[in-house]
């Protein structure tokens, strides 16, 4: 196992390091980005292995910071992209740049700029990010619609939003149901709040989505979430009411389109699972 903590005599798993560089380029960590430096080693280690990086591979990264996770993906890949918003953090990276060459940075919010730099990526690219908890949820929709769609997301991300993420049938959310539409996701591993500086009051987790765009579907995105998002409106009553309220199908179409897929009336949406929307869906629009 490669050793990760010595980057240009710098240990970027010690806080006082992280302390120093941060004096040293003026800056400090915005909770508006949600700017939590990871400082464990085993964390990276985990990442770089669900990766499962080649040497002629293509990753992009979004938020590096001070390159904890860009550097100990550099050595295993062709090329790096990386998104970074903290323009003060450019002389750092400048001088980076000369240990690592094929690690390019891209100056902006990766929320907006994503778009603008895709076609320059080549097919497979994969995407690796410590994502801030206050957007993973638009990130991972924007990263699993994008065209081309990276081949796999290996994400840091809060447990609790990785945990719905991954949820099965009976207790699916709108956001398990959208992630799981693209892609497959699992838990890599659970990181506690301690492994970070400043430490954020929550544990976080690695998630990895595979498969992204493989699996085939009778709906197109846009059919399967006008009906995915009229279904869980409300939770407290039966997705066919919420169905039939939030799309301009009548009660007659939906029940009927219901019981040719063998979903009972009474169903919530939760109990579905991307399947059974997915031909519901399909059904409907037909």
């Amino acid at each position: 196992m490669r050793d990760y903590t010595q980057v240009n005599n710098m240990n970027l798993f010690s806080p006082t390091t992280i302390k120093e560089l941060c004096a040293t380029y003026g800056f400090a960590p915005s909770k508006a980005y949600g700017q939590n430096y990871l400082i464990s080693e085993s964390a990276i280690t985990k990442m770089v292995a669900a990766g499962e990086l080649a040497k002629s591979d293509t990753v992009v990264e979004i938020g590096p910071g001070f390159g904890v996770l860009t550097t100990a993906v550099a050595p295993e890949v062709a090329q790096v992209y990386s998104f970074e918003i903290e323009q003060t953090l450019r002389p750092y990276w400048e001088d980076m740049h000369k240990t690592y060459p094929n690690v390019e940075m891209i100056w902006g919010n990766a929320m907006y700029t994503f778009q603008d730099h895709v076609a320059n990526f080549p097919a497979g690219y994969k995407v690796m990010a410590n994502l801030p908890y206050q957007i993973t949820s638009q990130l991972l929709r924007m990263l699993l619609e994008t065209v081309p769609a990276p081949e796999r997301i290996v994400a840091m991300v809060q447990k609790e939003v990785a945990q719905r993420i991954c949820e099965a049938p009976g207790q699916m959310s709108l956001l398990a149901l959208s992630v799981q539409y693209y892609g497959e996701p699992k838990t890599v591993t659970n990181v506690p709040s301690g492994s970070f500086w400043p430490a954020p009051k929550v544990d976080s987790a690695v998630i990895a989505i595979n498969s992204i765009g493989k699996a085939p579907r009778a709906s197109t995105p846009e059919q399967f979430f006008a009906i995915a998002k009229a279904a869980y409106a409300s939770k407290r009553k039966k997705m066919m009411k919420n169905v039939v309220g939030g799309t301009p199908f009548s009660a007659e179409q939906v029940a009927a389109a219901m019981e040719a897929e063998g979903l009972s009336s009474n169903a919530r949406a939760q109990e579905l699972s991307v399947h059974q929307f997915d031909s519901l869906a399909a059904t409907l629009y037909s």
